[in-house]
């Protein structure tokens, strides 16, 4: 828990920009800890959380915690709601994590979450027969670096994101190294300059995401993920190793603290009914991202844009 803790820090001055909410009194005016991490979707949609439930006269705080560390802090309390919960990634500790009762499953986004290794599409004539998986045996040199040379270099998401990518390298006998961005900005900042310069790069892209529809490219096709997958060495295409497949795909779910539904129940109501989707919460990306716009104001618009809708959501606190 000490590590877990050493990971957390709370943002101060949330701004609440919406019109406060008449003849509604909060179930307590204990904190909420709303989680982030770190990608811009999920800031974007904690923000538009934050801001309704401040609107309603909660108490909220966002706290930024690791992707991957987040479930001891959600087990005790010094976390009570994420609103991104990715099954590419964290199915296995999410449903872990369910399974104590000490965390809840709010239910899904409605955003459908894809994560892989991704290449330009410049990329196919310097390595023919992708997007399967099998071309990058006889082409990795196509994607090295002068620091990897000869094999191929593969940008992997901060440490944090997990998704197993050095094990998945190894167990598919892949002549790559996985060298990890520091930040998301670091991540995509790297796929623009070797874009325009039409230079080899393999990188971790996800959606819903602004990249897929600004850059033409592909996703590799691995052999497709199934929970043995990950548990069972005899499962696949090697049958003495973990991880011989792709990663999941499906859905972004929100979770919380289960104690925090008794003491916020309205609030909880609000956070289950909250939607989103992928070409919104991408264009929403974007404007921060590529146009430069602050997180506050992009999710300020929004909200101000569907009131009626995210005032539905909060049907419990009319």
């Amino acid at each position: 828990m000490k590590t877990t803790l050493k990971m957390l820090g709370l943002l101060a001055g949330l701004n609440i920009g919406l019109a406060p909410a008449m003849a509604f009194s909060p179930e307590s005016d204990e904190p909420i800890k709303i989680m982030v991490a770190d990608w811009t979707s999920m800031a974007i949609n904690t923000d538009i959380v934050a801001q309704i439930l401040g609107s309603y006269g909660y108490n909220v705080q966002k706290v930024v915690a690791d992707d991957s560390a987040r479930y001891p802090g959600f087990e005790s309390g010094d976390l009570t709601i994420a609103v991104e919960t990715w099954q590419t990634t964290q199915q296995t500790a999410f449903e872990k994590s369910v399974a104590t009762g000490k965390v809840v499953d709010l239910g899904e986004t409605g955003m459908h979450a894809k994560e892989e290794w991704w290449y330009p599409e410049y990329m196919k004539e310097r390595c023919p027969g992708l997007p399967d998986w099998t071309a990058l045996k006889k082409c990795a040199e196509a994607f090295s670096t002068a620091d990897t040379a000869p094999k191929g270099r593969y940008l992997s998401g901060p440490v944090a994101w997990g998704g197993h990518d050095e094990e998945r390298v190894a167990a598919l006998g892949l002549p790559f190294e996985v060298v990890h961005a520091g930040t998301e900005a670091a991540l995509f900042a790297e796929l623009k300059s070797a874009y325009e310069r039409k230079a080899p790069i393999m990188l971790w892209v996800y959606v819903p995401h602004w990249v897929p529809a600004v850059f033409k490219g592909e996703f590799v096709n691995f052999p497709k993920y199934e929970a043995a997958c990950t548990t069972d060495a005899a499962w696949g295409v090697n049958k003495s190793a973990t991880y011989d497949c792709g990663k999941p795909e499906g859905w972004i779910k929100k979770m919380g603290w289960a104690e925090g539904e008794k003491k916020w129940p309205c609030a909880y109501q609000i956070v289950r009914n909250f939607t989103m989707d992928n070409d919104t919460i991408s264009k929403l990306v974007q404007e921060v991202d590529v146009n430069g716009r602050s997180i506050e104001d992009v999710s300020t618009e929004w909200l101000k844009a569907n009131e009626p809708t995210w005032r539905k959501w909060a049907a419990c606190a009319q």
